[in-house]
């Protein structure tokens, strides 16, 4: 048995013996695997699309379910099935509304069971991090049980290096259909999670892209990692800015936003820069509902399931 990938890194010719750790290591873009025994079955296929969830259902509506629907218009003999990774979500919403989300290990369970023999797993993540770690974990516990399975990349994977796609500027040139009119003396400040994963840096990628871009008055910042909002803060100050448009940087508008963003307490980020001495307005939509954003997200999945189809990409 041997995994493939859309690119393959090239091993060193004086390593003579590639071992299955240095072959595991070396495995990026989309990943791909054949399991010889069952090749001699049909092709019956199937994509999973595995999102973290949220429990607010019209916004759940708006962002993860209208981007499923777009990939099953792109496919439209396949079976698309949305799997949510958060236990607490899927518990969650089948105690309040009486709908059962699977885990990306049950849906996988249960297309086997249906006699589902090739799958191609999307994600909605916005870069390889925690939950995309988690995601290709699920992919390498159940690829032998199909025929064919591959992994997608996440929104933004690709940096432009080795001639490959820069996903970091595509997706800054899709948020920037989102930004209000600016002028100098204004600023809009994109609200990321943040993480502990080294995955973190995704964001300085993303600032250095609108750097790039000329937008010298918008900033990433996180809640949870770095760079957060005391960061920004004294940069805002220094440019003379006066009003600031809180954004998401996030799949959904979801908790977070009511709670941390926009709150009526002193630990809110509207407070902070209220009291910071700056008037705040907010853009309450996530990124699920920008077009383009979307898009991009169909793309990762229409890509996923080119490589699921021709092997010859591999």
């Amino acid at each position: 048995m041997q995994d493939k990938c859309c690119a393959k890194f090239s091993v060193h010719p004086e390593v003579k013996h590639v071992t299955m750790a240095l072959r595991h290591a070396t495995q990026i873009g989309v990943l791909s695997y054949d399991t010889p025994e069952l090749q001699s079955l049909p092709d019956k296929d199937a994509i999973l699309v595995m999102s973290f969830g949220t429990t607010i259902t019209e916004t759940r509506r708006i962002t993860i379910e209208r981007t499923v629907e777009e990939i099953q218009r792109n496919h439209p003999g396949v079976k698309v099935v949305l799997a949510f990774t958060s236990n607490i979500v899927v518990e969650r919403i089948e105690e309040k509304e009486g709908i059962h989300y699977p885990m990306p290990e049950e849906a996988l369970r249960d297309l086997r069971s249906e006699g589902y023999t090739r799958v191609a797993m999307t994600t909605l993540d916005l870069f390889p991090g925690i939950e995309y770690t988690y995601d290709t974990s699920v992919f390498h516990l159940y690829k032998a049980q199909f025929k064919r399975s591959t992994m997608g990349t996440p929104l933004i994977y690709w940096m432009g290096q080795n001639g490959r796609r820069d996903d970091a500027m595509d997706f800054v040139k899709a948020v920037e259909t989102q930004f209000p009119e600016r002028t100098p003396q204004t600023a809009v400040l994109l609200m990321a999670h943040g993480s502990p994963h080294p995955s973190n840096a995704f964001y300085d990628t993303i600032q250095s892209r609108l750097m790039q871009q000329g937008f010298r008055n918008v900033f990433v910042y996180t809640m949870e990692g770095r760079p957060n909002l005391t960061d920004v803060i004294p940069y805002l100050k220094r440019a003379g800015v006066k009003k600031v448009t809180l954004m998401p940087l996030m799949m959904v508008a979801g908790t977070h936003v009511k709670k941390d963003m926009l709150a009526e307490n002193p630990k809110s980020h509207k407070f902070q820069l209220e009291a910071a001495g700056f008037e705040v307005e907010a853009y309450l939509k996530g990124l699920g509902e920008n077009d383009a954003v979307r898009k991009m997200y169909v793309e990762r999945a229409d890509e996923a399931y080119e490589y699921l189809k021709d092997k010859n990409k591999d």
